[in-house]
Formats: C-alpha cells, structure tokens, sequence
C-alpha cells in the first residue's frame, strides 16, 4: 500500500501526531501483513509508539506518541476513560437513535471475533442517530470503554450491524437494493459500493502533554463518502 505519513496527518506537535489511517493497513504487526501504520510511522519517528489501535478494515483517527513520556501521559486517559471517541458507521435498518446507552459485556473468542456474554468484560456505548435513509442509517458511536469489536457487535446485538461487516450480520450495500430497475454490467456480477464495513473514526479528543485540549477530525475516505452520496440520491 502506499502510504505518505505527511498527507494523513491532521495533528502534530512536539509530543503527539494524530493520523488518518486508511483502511486496508493494519496498526500493528499483523502475521499476514508485511506492513503496518507503526511500521510507515517510524520511517519518520523512529520514536513513535501508537497510543492505541482500530481494526484493519476500520478507517480514521489514531493518536500516536513520539515519546515514553507522551505515552504514559495518553495512556492513562484511556485507562481513566476521559478520552472522547466519536465513530461513524452506517448501520442496516434505521433505528432511531438518541443518545442511546448500551452497556452489554463483551466475551473475545479464540478466533478474535466477540461475542456478548455475561462471562465478558463491562463495555458502555453511546449511540445516536445522525441521518436515516431508505433502508440504512448514518449513526455516531461513542465508545467508553474500548472492547474488540465493541461498537460492531453492540450494533449488531440491536440488529442494526454496520453495513457491510458479515462477521456480525451486516450485509454488503448493492445499489440494485435501492434503485429499481437496476441493470449489471457485462461482468453479470454486481459489486458492493463500498467492499468493507462502513466504519470511520471520525472524532477524538485527549488531553496534550502541555495541558492543552487536543481535538482531530478525519473526513471521510472516498468508499464511505461513496456509499453516502448513493443512498443519499434515493432517499425517500
């Protein structure tokens, strides 16, 4: 993947970056993947250590430390549950969303996918509901804790999963599941809008190692914009 650490930045200063990770590129060492952010990261700031990490087919914000000491400083925050996360994800179905709080607790399997289980770990979300479509919904996740997997399936256990991730029930968006008359091309096989699970960090907020507030926003990548403007098109 090609990846230039300088164009996905949108937040630097002498202790911190915060960056726009693409989807596709997994955070950390991944067996089944030669490169990662950390990886790209360190080509630059050969000191960086991630403050934390999203899924590989997740796009968005990820805070990064360039020191021990800026580490230690963000970790605590996550530790003490101050950092302010706001995901985005389009959602199958069009719940109607206010601030909705869903505490459920979360059991990790052998296989790395999740399950909700009372054997699990205590884990809170907030969620809203931002713009509703014909059949999906835009809507913001506020995680509090940060559980595998723990905006996915909350949003499943409601059976609204994020569109596109069959892991948990979501299906792939098809045009021709909104627009009548819908034809295929000469291929016979029509393809998904957006080939992965409509989820984007969109927001964080954290205290900087000066005592200043630090706040990023990543737009959105051109898949998810993608799948917004169709079911924008045939809104009812």
């Amino acid at each position: 993947m090609k990846f230039n650490i300088t164009e996905h930045i949108l937040y630097e200063d002498e202790s911190y970056l915060v960056v726009n990770k693409p989807s596709g590129l997994s955070s950390l060492n991944d067996r089944s993947e030669p490169v990662h952010l950390l990886e790209l990261v360190r080509k630059h700031f050969p000191a960086a250590t991630l403050a934390h990490r999203l899924d590989k087919e997740t796009s968005g914000v990820i805070i990064v430390a360039r020191s021990e000491e800026a580490y230690r400083h963000v970790a605590i925050q996550f530790e003490e549950r101050t950092v302010k996360k706001i995901y985005h994800a389009v959602v199958d179905g069009t719940p109607a969303y206010n601030y909705q709080e869903v505490e459920a607790p979360i059991e990790r399997l052998p296989d790395g996918t999740v399950r909700i289980s009372g054997r699990g770990r205590p884990s809170l979300t907030y969620l809203n509901t931002l713009d509703t479509f014909r059949n999906h919904s835009l809507v913001a996740a506020m995680p509090v804790t940060g559980r595998t997997h723990q905006i996915r399936i909350h949003l499943s256990m409601l059976g609204t999963p994020i569109t596109g991730d069959v892991t948990y029930g979501g299906k792939m968006f098809l045009l021709s599941s909104i627009k009548r008359g819908y034809k295929t091309g000469k291929e016979g096989e029509e393809r998904p809008i957006m080939g992965r699970l409509a989820l984007h960090a969109k927001k964080i907020e954290f205290q900087g190692l000066n005592g200043h507030p630090v706040r990023a926003e990543a737009p959105y990548p051109r898949d998810f914009k993608a799948l917004l403007n169709q079911l924008e098109r045939f809104k009812p």
